[in-house]
């Protein structure tokens, strides 16, 4: 196993290499701050369980845009980008499930040693926020900087809106398949293994069992997906944009409801005959966990799984509780990268889960173009090509 990231002194490589290499990154500078494009040195003495690569692509998430307005408290200067897809470069001493010129997708951090951690559950690592929002090494040290000023990065262990990438063997998967293009698989690390993993590793939901979800943005449809994987009947897909409603369709939903048109409650409980097994909540809004709650059937379970704002609280009917029904958070899909992704692949390859469907592409230099096209909801999964 490699060591945990925040090993205590750093070590080189195998064989000799330079001790740091020159970025391009795009860095957020200050509060709701646009993503400036800089030239920053990123040290490469590795230490024993870091990997090197050359990002090719980076997916643009809606958590990156948290960060950058201070919604969620990553120190600035910073690098983000947290689903970045990539070539090895270099690896250090102790790392040894990839090696130079493998092909990996990046995911997010973990510590590997506590409790969560060691019983199979690292997207519930108990230092997962300070490893993948403390903009730095467990340790507090960084790799980034320019001149004598440093630049926070190992925003979720890898910082990949920027040419390199200083990753560790923990949070890279290496892809076998040569057949699927890189560029297309940054966002497995994130979004589209959180919604599918919601279906399928954190509810296991079965054949036969009625799905909601609300919201439809990259992590709901890869919900819708992995619903109609699963076998489940009916799937109801719940957004307020027609056009993303009727991709829903096309996806696996059953049944759409436009939540600014119809009686979302209402709806649900007509179509599943008084209440789903599973709701799925992603926009993050409190109101939308409170009718999550009061769709389900007894005995359901409601998944919150959109990040709200720091403080967000949402009213529960204590009594809907009474009748068996579960309100639980997921985080990452319950996924274990290095095994769920390959499975993602494979769906893919299969023709059951097309979520090539949901990427636009930018170039690098459209980053900003790109932020903006998430947040107007023209783009749903925007990816950044970064290198060759």
């Amino acid at each position: 196993m490699a060591a945990a990231q925040g090993s205590p002194s750093p070590q080189t490589d195998k064989g000799s290499a330079p001790s740091a290499v020159p970025v391009t990154a795009a860095v957020v500078r200050e509060k709701s701050g646009p993503f400036t494009f800089e030239e920053l040195t990123l040290d490469t003495v590795l230490r024993p369980d870091e990997v090197l690569v050359q990002v090719v692509a980076a997916g643009l998430c809606q958590t990156d845009l948290h960060v950058r307005d201070q919604a969620l408290p990553t120190p600035l200067p910073a690098v983000l980008g947290h689903e970045g897809a990539g070539i090895v470069e270099r690896v250090g001493d102790a790392v040894t499930t990839v090696a130079p010129g493998d092909r990996v997708v990046m995911s997010y951090q973990a510590c590997g040693h506590c409790k969560p951690c060691l019983t199979g559950n690292p997207a519930y690592c108990a230092a997962s926020f300070p490893a993948n929002f403390g903009g730095s090494r467990l340790d507090g040290s960084n790799a980034l900087h320019t001149g004598g000023e440093e630049i926070h990065g190992h925003f979720f262990g890898q910082s990949s809106f920027a040419t390199h990438s200083l990753a560790t063997e923990r949070n890279v998967v290496r892809i076998d398949d040569e057949d699927i293009p890189l560029e297309l698989l940054g966002p497995l690390g994130c979004g589209l293994q959180t919604g599918a993993g919601a279906v399928l590793n954190s509810l296991k939901v079965a054949a036969g069992s009625s799905v909601v979800v609300i919201g439809t943005g990259t992590v709901g449809l890869a919900a819708v997906m992995a619903a109609k994987v699963a076998g489940a009947s009916p799937i109801i897909a719940v957004d307020i944009v027609p056009e993303r409603l009727e991709l829903a369709r096309e996806l696996g939903a059953t049944h759409t409801v436009n939540g600014r048109e119809e009686d979302t409650a209402a709806r649900i409980a007509e179509i599943t005959g008084g209440g789903a097994d599973y709701v799925l909540e992603i926009t993050a809004r409190p109101e939308m966990l409170t009718l999550a709650v009061d769709a389900l059937a007894p005995l359901g379970t409601a998944a919150l799984i959109g990040g709200a704002p720091a403080g967000a609280h949402a009213p529960v009917n204590m009594n809907a509780l009474l009748g068996g029904r579960t309100v639980r958070g997921v985080a990452q899909g319950d996924s274990i990268p290095q095994l769920f992704i390959p499975q993602l692949i494979d769906l893919h390859k299969a023709g059951r889960f097309p979520f090539d469907r949901l990427i636009t592409f930018y170039g690098f230099d459209q980053i900003n173009e790109a932020a903006t096209d998430t947040r107007t909801g023209a783009a749903i999964k925007p990816v950044l090509r970064i290198g060759e």
